[in-house]
């Protein structure tokens, strides 16, 4: 925990208001902690601290919400073929996190990031037929699932996939959060088999889910006044400015 605290005083006040502004778009579109959170904690902290951090508020929010919206869930044949997917896909990511250096794990996230800004700006009415969404749902788990072991991201797949899915809001939100908390659970077991997940951080976990927590009711108030259109928009700006400070970040920090 002491070692969470040390560093630029200003740069750990925005890493906690980017955990609370996660809640808060999370709250508001049921999905989205990690997208905010993720990229300003490793600025502070690096990338492997940053995704361990984040594993606790993770997999409680979403089970969470999972509960709240279980009357929402769509066939369970369906769902498992998504959570199959993820637990192998987070397995997969975590051994990529555990071998690679730190540059290129944020080289990758503020791909991830910039990839997912551009995929909305490209393609805001992109929409999957819907066997073929359906028979996708074991692809795009596991690539999900990799990225959130590898980046502590899964947005640029697993969002894209689902809201090209065109799902009804409720079933969107519990089917989000049981693939999030199926990925976050065995990213979780992984990040400890591999020694990535120490205690400290594991206590800085809950810290984290506070400010989620925080976060999320004012989120559901705002979603319930503001413009859906201009709430996404300051998101995708908040999100590319996260991305190109990430890529400066990697490319100043890789070897000559």
């Amino acid at each position: 925990m002491q070692a969470l605290m040390q560093g630029d005083p200003w740069l750990i006040l925005l890493a906690a208001l980017a955990i609370f502004a996660g809640g808060v778009l999370k709250g508001a579109a049921g999905a989205g902690a990690p997208i905010l959170a993720i990229p300003a904690l490793s600025m502070v902290y690096g990338v492997h601290v940053a995704i361990a951090v984040m594993v606790v508020p993770n997999t409680l929010s979403n089970l969470w919400q999972a509960w709240q919206y279980r009357r929402d869930l769509p066939d369970r044949a369906y769902l498992a073929q998504l959570v199959i997917g993820a637990f192998a896909g987070a397995i997969s990511g975590t051994a990529l996190l555990a071998v690679a250096p730190a540059w290129a794990l944020s080289l990758v996230m503020a791909g991830a990031v910039l990839a997912y800004v551009i995929l909305r700006l490209a393609q805001p009415d992109f929409r999957l037929p819907p066997r073929l969404g359906r028979a996708l749902g074991l692809p795009a788990g596991f690539l999900g699932g990799a990225l959130q072991g590898a980046t502590g991201i899964s947005a640029p797949a697993s969002l894209t996939y689902l809201n090209a899915m065109r799902l009804p809001r409720g079933t969107f939100v519990a089917t989000v959060s049981v693939l999030f908390t199926a990925m976050t659970l065995m990213q979780g077991a992984s990040l400890i088999a591999v020694d990535l997940l120490p205690l400290p951080l594991f206590l800085g976990g809950f810290v984290a889910l506070a400010l989620v927590m925080a976060g999320m009711p004012v989120g559901g108030w705002l979603g319930r006044r503001l413009s859906g259109q201009a709430f996404d928009r300051a998101i995708l700006i908040l999100l590319a400015l996260l991305g190109l400070r990430l890529l400066q970040t990697a490319i100043g920090a890789m070897p000559a």
